[in-house]
């Protein structure tokens, strides 16, 4: 369809570059010129844009946040949910425990987006850091001199925390919490030991996932850790991090668990100096610790009898040790040896965790609710890991769409395959009775259609009615060390589109405006069931539940009753397209696995996310949009609380394709030969917004942002039509709109 004869000159400088656009296919996106658009978060300040009504600060002033009735809950009665992001530091220019003056505007930055919470990650590395080159996803890291950006100072053990970085944790944790911002803090993440630790094979083990749970020695660090760092008091708050209730989380290990080690082949025992090391293998010593442990729990788990046929399954004479088997075996292994096993690996898993936990709060003081480990991995099933989730505080887990380590094929739209999306991968950790969160999440970058995951999640999760999500990852920007554009898969601090919808999302999330599902459905598994998903094909993937409906999650509230007991399964659901949710405020529609459409129709947020022109009948009560880009990712949301049909100020979000200046796709498509460099780049939206149904409105006018959220250009000033009034965007190019309705 052809969009310039149907409008007036005075917006013809805007329009000439669209009279050939098709309404779907690349070429309309091919055909608008891409414009600099650079964030820079320290010119922004304080402005009618922002999302910070949205937090009640000083974090913590109501005293600690509690785990009731399965959600998260201010002691005062009120819910409570996090809108986080992880704080990171790997790029060169950035660090994760910025100087004080960073902090500071850090810590206004975030709650200006209406951040509530942040998680506090990879503090455990070491005051030297080391940092890869943008799209390095190799072994080798290059070593970088940085400031202090993490807790370990340089020295013989991993056992001492720099003083400067200790300040800089102290001041930037009050700046937070002054502005309403709660802390989630992670124990186990990344370190690295060192000679004086006294640890055996230290420079064989890397981070020590898995190792953590049989090593004694790292067992002993880790309680060292978390007892320095949560009993120590902040010079600026006065209050040691265990009783300080600005902590909203504390979580014991990150993507480490024994049982995904022992269902990923990753007990072979093969790891030694000179060795081939395939992947995440244990070294002898350790595997000797294992094994030994096992046969200890054999005699007083199993009968002599039973034993004595593991011994022979096993092929091992009496007197001998039995091994735990390689994942090639697990297909077909007898019950007896593959449960043997499978019990065994959990009650470890199982016995770690209710130890830490005890440890944090009888011996440390801890009060917030505490995470021992999170659902991370899809190609694994999830049931028997969830043995030791569901016996925690609170159920958690990681996404990705498309993570460039291991997705060979990328730059995919998510939009267009939506019993695909991160929304199925996490919908299946949800468990009754417990809160659910989701500490790391995102559409890493480069693609094309990063747009459409914060509108689309943030919907979902308050379908789903979870508690939590942080985005990874956030890079505060060291002053004089950064360039504006983006530098690593991850980081979403200078990313146009996802800065722009990030207030956008806190709307639809934090503030609740996507209701809770109606109806939630609920599945329990046997015994038998969890033990068989631990050796499911990954075509099984990811809910290893046979005759499960993957539509579910997006129409009803999803979650796991129990395990180990009755099994049941909710009936399929019935054909449908668009899928739309029971509260009748989301619709994810497709055309065949293209020009996909999610759409959110609720009275203080609405949104249209994918292939918008493909699908121009596709609109909400009070948003549609007659654009050329072929996709793109747009939402309304009301920024004084009033529904949009009233509401006189509004945030108008128009995002679609971001890039570097310069950068280039491989053959493939699926990542970068050439990162480029700054300024980042966007496709600016380009038509027209209607905003509709606003009820007795004069006038309505729209002012352009700029990556600060300063006004760029004078407003445009919208034009009454029949339904409402449209606005024309495009020019100047922008991400996002101030919208002031007269009345």
């Amino acid at each position: 369809m052809s969009i310039i004869h149907r409008r007036t000159k005075t917006i013809l400088a805007t329009a000439t570059a669209w009279a050939t656009l098709a309404a779907t296919g690349a070429a309309a996106q091919s055909e608008i010129a891409l414009q600099p658009f650079p964030v820079n978060h320290e010119l922004r300040v304080d402005s009618a844009a922002d999302a910070r009504f949205l937090l009640d600060g000083p974090a913590g002033k109501y005293g600690f946040i509690q785990v009731r009735d399965g959600h998260l809950y201010r002691p005062d009665g009120k819910r409570f949910r996090c809108w986080g992001v992880n704080l990171t530091g790997f790029s060169l220019g950035s660090a994760q425990i910025p100087p004080h003056t960073e902090a500071t505007e850090m810590a206004a930055e975030l709650a200006r987006l209406g951040i509530n919470c942040v998680r506090l990650h990879f503090l455990d590395l070491p005051k030297t850091q080391t940092v890869k080159p943008a799209g390095d996803l190799g072994p080798d890291p290059v070593p970088v001199k940085q400031m202090p950006s993490a807790l370990i100072a340089d020295g013989p053990t991993s056992q001492v925390f720099d003083p400067e970085a200790l300040d800089r944790l102290d001041f930037m944790f009050a700046e937070l919490k002054k502005n309403g911002i709660y802390v989630d803090f992670n124990l186990n993440v990344g370190r690295t030991y060192r000679p004086g630790d006294n640890v055996p094979d230290a420079e064989l083990i890397g981070s020590a996932k898995a190792y953590t749970y049989i090593g004694p020695e790292l067992i002993a660090l880790q309680k060292d850790y978390a007892k320095k760092l949560l009993g120590h008091t902040n010079a600026y708050t006065g209050l040691r991090y265990a009783d300080d209730p600005a902590v909203v989380i504390v979580e014991v290990v990150n993507e480490n668990s024994l049982l995904e080690f022992w269902m990923r082949n990753w007990l072979r025992g093969e790891r030694v100096e000179g060795g081939a090391n395939h992947q995440l293998d244990m070294t002898p010593h350790y595997q000797a610790i294992l094994i030994g442990m096992y046969n200890d729990w054999l005699a007083a788990n199993r009968k002599p009898a039973q034993i004595a046929e593991l011994r022979r399954l096993a092929g091992v004479a009496a007197g001998q040790p039995i091994p735990l088997m390689r994942r090639g075996n697990h297909p077909d292994a007898p019950r007896l040896r593959f449960d043997a096993e499978l019990d065994f690996v959990t009650h470890v898993e199982v016995a770690f965790h209710a130890e830490m936990k005890r440890f944090l709060q009888d011996e440390v003081g801890v009060k917030s609710p505490i995470i021992p480990l999170a659902d991370h991995t899809y190609f694994i099933a999830n049931q028997p890991l969830m043995r030791t989730a569901m016996k925690s505080d609170i159920v958690d887990a990681h996404v990705y769409w498309q993570h460039p380590a291991i997705y060979g094929r990328r730059n995919e739209p998510m939009v267009n395959t939506p019993e695909l999306s991160i929304v199925q991968k996490l919908a299946r950790s949800a468990t009754v009775g417990k809160p659910f969160t989701v500490s790391e999440v995102n559409h890493p970058y480069p693609s094309d259609y990063g747009a459409e995951m914060i509108p689309i999640l943030a919907s979902y999760a308050a379908l789903q009615d979870w508690d939590g999500i942080f985005f990874y990852t956030y890079e505060t920007k060291l002053h004089g060390k950064w360039t504006p554009h983006i530098t690593g898969e991850f980081d979403i601090a200078l990313d146009p589109a996802k800065m722009a919808q990030m207030p956008a999302g806190a709307m639809l999330f934090l503030r609740g405006d996507v209701s809770a599902a109606k109806q939630v459905m609920t599945r329990s598994y046997s015994t038998d069931q969890v033990n068989e998903a631990a050796r499911l094909p990954r075509a099984a993937m990811p809910y290893y539940t046979p005759g499960f409906d993957m539509k579910l999650p997006l129409v009803h509230g999803s979650r796991v009753s129990c395990l180990d007991c009755t099994p049941s399964l909710p009936a399929p659901l019935p054909a449908m397209n668009p899928i739309v949710s029971d509260t009748g405020e989301l619709s994810w529609k497709t055309d065949d696995g293209k020009d996909g459409i999610f759409s959110v129709n609720t009275p203080r947020s609405q949104a249209l996310v994918g292939f918008v022109s493909a699908n121009e009948k596709v609109q909400t009560r009070n948003l549609s949009a007659d654009i050329g880009n072929a996709f793109a990712a747009i939402t309304l949301s009301s920024l004084d609380n009033k529904p949009l049909n009233l509401s006189d100020r509004m945030l108008l979000t128009t995002t679609g394709k971001v890039e570097n200046t310069g950068q280039q796709w491989n053959a493939r498509r699926a990542m970068l030969s050439n990162w480029g460099g700054a300024p980042t780049l966007i496709e600016p939206i380009t038509g027209w917004i209607q905003l509709k149904d606003l009820e007795g409105a004069v006038g309505v006018f729209a002012q352009p942002l700029d990556g600060s959220a300063r006004p760029i250009g004078p407003e445009i000033k919208g034009r009454m039509i029949e339904p409402g009034w449209e606005i024309a965007v495009g020019t100047p190019a922008t991400t996002h709109y101030l919208v002031r309705v007269v009345r």
